[in-house]
C-alpha cells in the first residue's frame, strides 16, 4: 500500500483513524495521524473529527481541545460537529460553564448548534442540579430557531425530579405533547421514577396508563421502578401483579426486582412470602446479593425470629456471601430487643475479629440493649469506648442515654448528656425532644412539656404522631381533656395524621372522665368493653374542637371494635360514617371482612367484598384467604370454591393465591381435597402459578398435586402465558 501504485489517500487515512478510536485504539489513530503529516497528506476536518470524537468517549477531553488547536494551526476550520463533541465532552466532565462557552465561540463563528448540541448542554445542566440554566439553554435554543425534541424535554424532566420540583416535570409531560412531539419509554420512566421515589404511586400508576393508552411499551426499568414504589408503600400485592405484567411482556426480572419485592413482602410481615420470592429467584439463576440477605435477616430480627437470622447469617459463606455491617447490626439489634445483649456484645466481637467495623448505628443498637436491661453503666462504658475508636455518637446514641436517665429521674444527668451532644455538632431532633415531652408528661409537668413542643416548632423540629400522642395522653392524665383535644388539633392541622393509639388514648381519658370507678391505666383491654356512646362522644368533642373526623378516624376506631370482636358497634360506626358522606377505604373494608370471618358470618363478609369491588377496591388475599378457610371449616367447600372462582376474576400474582390461601390456608389446615380441587380450578382458568409454586405444594403436601398437569418446565413459562387484565389503580 505504501507502494507509489496504491499510496493511502486522507479518505484511507480517515476511515483507518475513526475504526481505531471506535475500537478505543486512540494512541494508535494518533500515531496515524502523525504519519499522515508526516507524508504530507493533509487531514480533512472528518479525520480531526475522528480523533476529538475518540477522544471525547474516552473522557479525555484535554486531548481532545489539543486536536483542534492542531487543526485550527493546520488552517482546518472545526466545523459544527467539533464543537458538538467538545461540547459534550465537557459536559461528561462536568464543565458546564465552558462548554456553554465552547457553543457561544461556535456562534459566534457562525457554526449553528444543533439540537444535539443543546440537548448535551441542557442535559449537563440539569446532571448539576442547575435547571433554571437549563431551561435559559433551551430558551436561547428556541430564540436562535432550533426547535427542541424530545430527548431535550426528557433532560428537562429529570433535572426537575433532582430538584423535588414533580409538578413541574409533570407540565413538561404536557408541552412535549402540545409541541407535538411523542414521549419515549425514557421520559415515562423518569416521570414513574420521580413519583415512585415519592411514594407516589397513584400518580405513577396514573403515568403508566397513560403511557399505555399512548402505544408506548414500558421497559424493565418501568417495571422496576414501580414495583420498587409499590413496596415501599406497603402495596406489594400490586408489586406482585406488576412482576406478573413485567414476566407477560417479555422482560426477566433481575436481584433488583426480586429484592425490592422481598422487602415489600418483609414489611407487610409476610416473611414466609419473602422467602418464596428467594427460592424463585435461586431457581431461575439468580444470585441474591448483600442486600437481598440483609433484608431477610432484619426481618427475621424485627419478628422475633433472632435464631432462624442467625442462622441464615452462619449459612451465608456457602452462598459466597461475606457479613457486612449492616447485617451484623441487625442482628445485634434483634438480640437486644429480645433481651439477649451478652449475645448481642458477643456479636460485636465476633464482628470486629471478623474485620467488619461497627459504625455508630452498631453501637447505638447495642447502647440501647443495655439501658433496656437497666445497665446504664454498661451503656456509658460502651459510649466512651466508641468514641475512643473514633466512632462519632449520632443524635440516637445520646437521645437513648438521655431517655434512660430520665427514666431513672436523673434530669441533670440528662441534661448533661444533651449539652455533650451539643459539643458534638448535633441539634436536638423529634426524638430528643419527645423523650424529655414523655418525662415532663409522666411527672405531671404539662406546662414545662408544652414549653418543649414550642421550642420544637421554633427550631423547625418536626412534631410527630408520638410526641403528640404523648403530650396528649399526658393531658388526659391531668384531667385536661380540653387541652388534649386543643393538642389534637393542633396535630391534624399540621397534618399529622392521629392513629389507632392517639383515639385509644382519648377515649381511654375519656371513659375515666364519664366514669370515675374506670380502672384502666393503658388501651390494652378498654376495648372490649368499651361502649359505642363514648366513641360517639369523642367523634362530638373531636368537632367541638375543630377537629373534623375523617376516614383515617373512622379507621382508626373501627379497628379497635374489630379486635375486641364487636361486630354490632362495628357496622353502626360505619353507619355514622356514611351518615357524614365517608365512604369506607380499602383498609376498613379488609377489617370487618375479617371480623364477619372470625365471627363466622361469611355471607355478610361475602357481601362486603362485593361492596368493595363496586368502589373499585381491590380485594385483599388476606380477606379471601379468612373467607375461603372459614367455609371449608365448616364444611362448605362448594362455596368456598365459588369464592375462590370470583378471586380468579380479578387480577392477582397467581403465585401469591397459591402460597396465601393454597399453602398457608388450606393446607395448613389439612384441607387437602379442596386444595387440590381449587388447583384444578386455577389450571383451567389458565391461572397456573409457577413451577417453584407447584413444587413448594407438594413439599407441603404431595397429596394436592394428584392428577395436576401443570407443567414444571421452563424459568416463569406458565406466569408469561397467562393473559393480562387490568391493574386495579383506586385508591393506590
Amino acid at each position: 500500500m505504501g507502494e507509489d501504485k496504491c499510496r493511502p489517500n486522507v479518505h484511507t487515512y480517515t476511515v483507518m483513524i475513526d475504526s481505531l478510536c471506535k475500537e478505543a485504539k486512540i494512541e494508535t489513530a494518533r500515531a496515524l495521524l502523525d504519519e499522515m503529516t508526516d507524508r504530507g497528506i493533509v487531514p480533512s476536518v472528518v479525520t480531526y473529527n475522528a480523533l476529538v470524537g475518540g477522544y471525547c468517549k474516552s473522557g479525555r477531553t484535554k486531548d481532545a481541545l489539543r486536536i483542534v488547536n492542531l487543526m485550527e494551526s493546520s488552517e482546518c476550520k472545526p466545523d459544527a460537529w467539533t464543537y458538538a463533541m467538545l461540547i459534550n465532552g465537557l459536559c461528561n466532565d462536568n464543565r458546564i460553564e465552558d462548554a456553554e462557552a465552547m457553543m457561544n465561540e461556535a456562534i459566534k463563528k457562525h457554526l449553528v448548534p444543533n439540537v444535539v448540541t443543546y440537548t448535551n448542554l441542557i442535559d449537563g445542566y440539569c446532571k448539576l442540579g442547575k435547571v433554571d440554566d437549563a431551561f435559559r439553554v433551551k430558551d436561547f435554543m428556541q430564540l436562535n430557531g432550533c426547535k427542541p425534541d424530545v430527548w431535550v424535554y426528557t433532560s428537562l424532566i429529570t433535572g426537575l425530579l433532582k430538584k423535588d420540583r414533580l409538578e413541574d416535570a409533570k407540565e413538561i409531560l404536557n408541552e412535549i405533547v402540545a409541541n407535538g412531539l411523542v414521549p419515549n419509554v425514557v421520559t415515562y420512566t423518569s416521570l414513574i421514577d420521580g413519583y415512585c421515589k415519592r411514594g407516589r404511586v397513584d400518580g405513577a400508576l396514573e403515568i403508566f396508563d397513560l403511557m399505555d393508552s399512548k402505544g408506548c411499551q414500558p421497559n424493565a426499568w418501568t417495571y422496576n421502578d414501580l414495583i420498587y414504589g409499590f413496596c415501599q408503600v406497603r402495596k406489594v400485592n400490586k408489586a406482585m401483579v406488576l412482576l406478573t405484567r413485567m414476566l407477560r411482556s417479555g422482560f426477566s426480572p433481575n436481584v433488583i426486582t426480586f429484592t425490592a419485592l422481598i422487602q415489600g413482602q418483609c414489611k407487610e410481615g409476610y416473611i414466609d412470602g419473602a422467602f418464596r420470592l428467594l427460592e424463585m429467584m435461586e431457581a431461575n439463576e439468580l444470585v441474591p446479593d448483600h442486600h437481598t440477605y440483609s433484608v431477610l435477616i432484619d426481618a427475621l430480627c424485627k419478628a422475633g425470629r433472632n435464631e432462624e437470622a442467625w442462622s441464615l447469617f452462619n449459612n451465608l459463606p456457602t452462598k459466597g456471601i461475606r457479613a457486612n455491617r449492616v447485617m451484623y447490626t441487625n442482628l445485634i439489634d434483634g438480640f437486644c430487643k429480645a433481651g439477649n445483649v451478652n449475645f448481642a456484645r458477643n456479636l460485636l466481637e465476633k464482628m470486629i475479629s471478623d474485620d467488619c467495623l461497627p459504625d455508630s448505628y452498631t453501637y447505638s443498637a447495642l447502647i440501647h440493649g443495655f439501658c433496656k436491661e437497666k445497665l446504664l453503666q454498661e451503656a456509658l462504658l460502651l459510649l466512651d469506648d466508641m468514641t475512643k475508636k473514633g466512632i462519632e455518637p449520632t443524635p440516637v446514641t445520646y437521645t437513648t442515654l438521655i431517655d434512660k436517665m430520665l427514666k431513672e429521674g436523673n434530669e441533670d444527668d440528662a441534661k448533661r448528656i444533651l449539652d455533650k451532644m451539643g459539643l458534638s455538632g448535633y441539634k436536638p431532633n423529634t426524638f430528643t425532644y419527645t423523650v424529655f415531652i414523655h418525662a415532663y408528661c409522666s411527672d405531671g409537668r404539662i406546662e414545662e412539656a408544652e414549653k418543649v413542643m414550642a421550642e420544637m416548632e421554633k427550631e423547625g423540629v418536626l412534631l410527630d404522631l408520638v410526641t403528640y400522642s404523648i403530650f396528649i395522653d399526658g393531658c388526659g392524665n391531668m384531667g385536661q381533656l380540653d387541652r388534649a383535644f386543643s393538642a389534637l388539633k393542633h396535630m391534624m392541622d399540621s397534618s399529622c395524621e392521629p392513629n389507632y393509639w392517639t383515639y385509644s388514648i382519648l377515649l381511654k381519658h375519656l371513659l375515666k372522665k364519664n366514669n370515675a370507678d374506670s380502672v384502666f391505666v393503658d388501651t390494652s383491654g378498654m376495648w372490649n368493653v368499651l361502649e359505642l356512646e363514648t366513641v360517639l362522644k369523642l367523634l362530638e368533642e373531636m368537632v367541638k374542637h375543630g377537629c373534623t373526623p375523617n376516614v383515617v378516624t373512622y379507621y382508626s376506631l373501627i379497628s379497635g371494635f374489630c379486635k375486641g370482636g364487636r361486630l354490632k358497634e362495628t357496622r353502626m360506626l360505619l353507619s355514622h360514617m356514611k351518615e357524614r358522606g365517608l365512604s369506607p377505604n380499602e383498609e376498613i373494608y379488609a377489617l370487618v371482612i375479617t371480623c364477619c370471618c372470625n365471627m363466622k358470618l361469611y355471607t355478610e363478609a361475602i357481601s362486603l367484598i362485593s361492596d368493595m369491588t363496586e368502589f373499585g377496591y381491590q380485594p385483599r388475599l388476606e380477606s379471601y384467604k379468612h373467607l375461603v378457610l372459614g367455609l371449608c371449616d365448616e364444611g362448605d367447600s362448594k362455596k368456598a370454591k365459588s369464592v375462590f372462582c370470583d378471586l380468579l376474576e380479578r387480577e392477582y400474582n397467581y403465585d401469591e393465591v397459591a402460597w396465601k390461601i393454597l399453602i398457608d390456608g388450606l393446607l395448613r389446615k389439612g384441607h387437602v381435597d379442596v386444595c387440590s380441587e381449587l388447583l384444578f380450578v386455577m389450571e383451567d382458568r389458565g391461572c397456573c402459578p409457577s413451577p417453584q409454586t407447584y413444587a413448594m405444594v407438594a413439599k407441603e403436601s404431595p397429596e394436592a398435586l394428584n392428577g395436576l398437569v401443570g407443567e414444571l418446565e421452563g424459568p416463569f413459562k406458565n406466569l408469561a402465558e397467562t393473559e393480562p387484565s387490568v391493574l386495579v389503580t383506586q385508591d393506590v
